[in-house]
Order: C-alpha cells, then structure tokens, then sequence
C-alpha cells in the first residue's frame, strides 16, 4: 500500500492477510474472493484431524460444523446462535427451503424477476412441474427491476417471492423491505440470495422483513466454493417439511432408523454429509470480515464503487450500475465496445475482472483494495481500447482466459 493511504484507510491493515494482492489487481470479488493466507493453515488442520482422528473427527469435531460455523457468520446476517447452517451451495439451499412449500391452486405462485441469478431461475422453472405458477417480472432497463412492479406482481395466491438482495449483473439492491411487507400481508413467503449482499453491505434479517435469507461464502466473504448458507426465521421453521432432505435433519441420525423423526431447529434444514474441507476454508475469511466490521465496509465500498463510476463517465465509459449509492452494491460495471476481449486483455495486466453479457466488465473493488488500482485499471481499459490490443484475444492469439 502506498504510506499515505495506509494512514488514511484502516481497512488496509487486512490486506496483507491476502497473498494474490501482492502482484495482482484483484477487482473480481464479487466472482471470487481472494484467499486469505490463513486458508492455508485451516485446510491443514483438516489433513491433520483427518490424519491423527480418523473417523473420531466426526464425533469430536465435523458433524457439528455446520451449525457451529453458522454461528460464526450469524453476526453478519443480524441473526442469533442457532438460527444459521451451512449448506453445499446457493442453488441446493434454495431447492431445500422451496421443497418444504405445496403449489397447490389457492397458494401455488411464485414470483421472481428476469435478474435474479439464472441457477435460481433454473430451479424455479423445475417446480412448474409441480403445479407452481412462476412469475417472472422483467426489467425496463437491463440494471433494476422496479419495486412497485414486483409489488404488483405479488398477489393472495403467492406461496412465495424469490429475488436476489443484490442482482448479480448490474450491481443494483433491491428494495427487499418493501417487497417483503407486501408479501407479509398476503401469507407469502420472502427467499433471499443474499450471495451478492453478506460481506459488502450491512445485512440484518430481521430489518428486512424477510423469512429466508441464503448466501454463500465464494465471493465477498473470501471462504472459497463449497461453503453456503442459510437462515430461516425460527419461526417459520415448524411450516416448513423439506422433501429434499436427509440424515442430517434426524433427530437421532444414528439409529439409522426408516423413516425421518424432523429436527425441529435449523438443522431440518440439513440433508446429506456436508463439505467439511470447505468449512474449513471458509472461516479465515469469515473471521476477518467480521473483525473489518460490515458497516467500515461498507463505507468504502460506496467511495471507491462512486469514484469507478466518475472514472468512467470522464472517459465516456457507459456504466450499467445504478447511479445512487444506496441502490448499488459493490460492484460497477463498463459496457464498452469490446467488452469481453478487453475484460481478456486486463487480466494478461493482472488486472482481474469478469464480463457478462448484457453488463460489461464487472469490477469489484473490496476492503483490502488501495485507491490508485481503481485508477489503473481504467487507465488500462482506455489504454487497451486506444492501442487495439483486445484484438489479439478476438482473433484468438491469447491463450489467456
């Protein structure tokens, strides 16, 4: 880090708990978060109890670890001891929840929008086939999806409304309480993909309104694949009888008895053996999140995600992500020509970004990001477009991806 910005921006302090930092511009967060070096040490500590306990590390430590990582990260959702377990991914906590759900006439809608993670949308097109009545609002511009349209949409006939806190593409945050209340008022239940939220913006369940809330540990919070989440309000949880479930979820797994005596906490929620290996990559990263504190996060993100957006715009870049801060998450996205190759192009610099169609280069500065590399990278896409080099990754001379 440059002396002075170290004295100015206290988040830095973290970022030499992160390896990747040292020779890369690393502005793809919110695809992959870079990992920290503690990773290292907590995936040994795997090998070894693997190694020295051998199947004892199921009694002494794994079967637990599920509801005892959730612990750890329920500060960051605003939720309690208890009320959090881990699950494989975003896509089978989803399927989880909504298998507890009938579609029958009086109670068979679900509504959604054409923004939501695709993975999700996947999933709810499946439960057509279960009698469900799935509406998908679209959006006018391709960034937002109007929260008086989604609205609309929710009616006494709904069973349930599914929406990303944060949409993946164009960065905007989605008026989750608002939604939430109208679906409160009607009986319908409100699933959240907080995947693109938890680790960059404050979250508090609670506050929202909602009765679900699923995210995963891949991108903001530096935890690598493999380690997912879930909350449900406590409440909720006696409505809900999974039919995608498993041992877990037993009372008494065990007795490995036939038929399924329900737990009636968070763990009903639980199916098949979890990912252990991956709950041991992820707590590093959730542990430092939690020591850099959501709302200092926050913060800059709006700062630094503000001055992407005034790089651009003196460049003439189109940005496809909201203008004001409140409605943007903690990414910003260029549609300029070229957009993939020069997305290609920035990562020979490593200058790491993503593309999607319909977006453009997504670049996500985070906590551990200096100042002067929001700089270089947009001087490099202005430099790439000048000079014409994203041609060679167009005419396939680049092997780089």
């Amino acid at each position: 880090m440059t002396p002075d910005q170290g004295a100015t921006d206290p988040l830095l302090r973290w970022r030499g708990e992160f390896p990747i930092l040292a020779e890369t511009n690393y502005l793809i967060s919110n695809s992959l978060g870079a990992a920290p070096a503690a990773a290292a040490g907590s995936l040994q500590d795997y090998h070894r109890t693997w190694a020295t306990r051998g199947v004892r590390a199921w009694e002494e430590t794994w079967w637990t670890m599920s509801a005892e990582l959730g612990d750890r990260l329920a500060p960051l959702l605003g939720a309690g001891p208890g009320e959090v377990v881990f699950q494989p991914s975003v896509t089978i906590a989803h399927a989880v929840v909504l298998s507890g759900l009938e579609y029958r006439p009086a109670r068979d809608g679900i509504v959604t929008d054409a923004m939501h993670f695709p993975s999700i949308l996947y999933l709810l097109d499946g439960l057509r086939h279960e009698g469900a009545r799935v509406r998908v609002v679209p959006s006018r511009d391709g960034i937002e999806v109007e929260t008086s349209r989604l609205v609309e949409a929710i009616d006494e006939r709904t069973a349930a409304v599914c929406l990303s806190h944060v949409l993946f593409k164009s960065s905007y945050v989605h008026e989750v309480e608002e939604i939430a209340a109208k679906a409160r008022r009607v009986g319908a239940l409100t699933v959240v993909d907080g995947y693109q939220a938890v680790g960059t913006i404050p979250v508090d369940v609670r506050a929202l309104g909602v009765d679900v809330y699923i995210g995963g540990c891949l991108k903001w919070l530096c935890g690598g694949p493999g380690a997912a989440f879930v909350w449900v309000a406590p409440e909720l949880r006696a409505r809900l009888r999974p039919r995608l479930t498993g041992w877990m979820a037993h009372r008494s797994p065990f007795a490995f008895e036939p038929g399924l005596d329900r737990r009636e906490d968070a763990w009903r929620f639980l199916h098949g053996t979890p990912s252990i290996p991956s709950l041991y990559a992820a707590a590093p990263g959730i542990e430092i999140v939690r020591r850099a504190e959501a709302e200092a996060i926050r913060a800059k993100s709006i700062r630094q995600t503000s001055r992407l957006v005034e790089l651009a715009d003196a460049r003439g870049f189109p940005c496809t992500t909201p203008r004001d801060p409140g409605r943007r998450g903690g990414t910003v996205a260029i549609d300029v020509e070229h957009g993939y190759e020069v997305s290609r192009s920035l990562k020979a610099l490593d200058i790491l970004c993503d593309y999607r169609p319909g977006a453009g280069i997504r670049l996500s500065p985070h906590f551990y990001t200096r100042d002067d590399e929001l700089e270089k990278a947009i001087d490099a896409v202005e430099e790439i477009l000048r000079t014409g080099t994203w041609r060679a990754f167009a005419e396939g001379r680049s092997t780089v991806t």
